[in-house]
């Protein structure tokens, strides 16, 4: 399965986070533009930077000419994380770890999460924000946990519902949409977390360190 990393022009990510996701088979790197600046910064050689290179700084392209191959693609109705995606699916990559993609801009951030849910049935994506992991799920899944991990979840409309098990507050057929009715700051209360998601997409964000330090990925 081909999987790779994009690392997008926001809060840069840890070294040890990206060294992480090597070790899991995410062996290809690709930068989002301004993405590239923050791959400089903690000592990663991506194979990619892709956008309209805008945001990239020169000495950094220099830095990285003859280490990574860049493709310019100037159309302005997509964004950076989005032609990186592009190229992912259309070289067959299935699975993606989307780094680097809060920051400062909460619209970047808004825009980013809105392309998960965008790009939902093409690529199989995560994202790591800071200490946050998000996986965006919308059939039933088993979650390997730790008890007492806390585990929150999104929806975004009145249809969507969830059903858990070896959660705390437990949900049954509960409807969460957005800006109405969260499930925050749920708990796990066994090593594995059942949930069935039904006619929608929610976000399951989770602790990294937690993941990272019990294996649970």
């Amino acid at each position: 399965m081909k999987k790779c990393m994009i690392i997008a022009n926001g809060n840069a990510p840890l070294k040890k986070t990206v060294d992480y996701f090597y070790q899991k088979g995410y062996n290809t790197v690709i930068c989002a533009d301004g993405g590239a600046n923050s791959a400089k910064k903690i000592g990663v050689i991506p194979n990619y930077i892709i956008g309209d290179l805008d945001s990239v700084k020169k000495s950094v392209l220099k830095f990285y000419k003859n280490k990574a191959e860049v493709i310019k693609i100037k159309r302005q109705n997509d964004t950076d994380v989005e032609k990186c995606l592009k190229f992912a699916i259309k070289n067959k990559f299935e699975e993606v770890i989307l780094l680097g993609v809060t920051g400062d801009r909460l619209d970047h951030t808004i825009c980013n999460l809105g392309i998960i849910i965008k790009f939902f049935n093409k690529i199989k994506m995560f994202l790591i924000a800071e200490n946050s992991f998000l996986i965006p799920v919308n059939s039933d899944i088993t979650i390997k946990s730790k008890i007492g991990e806390t585990i929150s979840l999104y929806a975004f409309d009145d249809k969507t519902s969830v059903t858990s098990l070896g959660l705390k507050y437990k949900l049954n057929n509960t409807k969460l949409p957005f800006g109405v009715r969260e499930s925050t700051s749920n708990v796990s209360t066994s090593s594995l977390v059942n949930l069935k998601i039904k006619n929608g997409i929610v976000f399951v964000i989770r602790d990294f360190n937690i993941i990272k330090n019990n294996d649970l990925f």
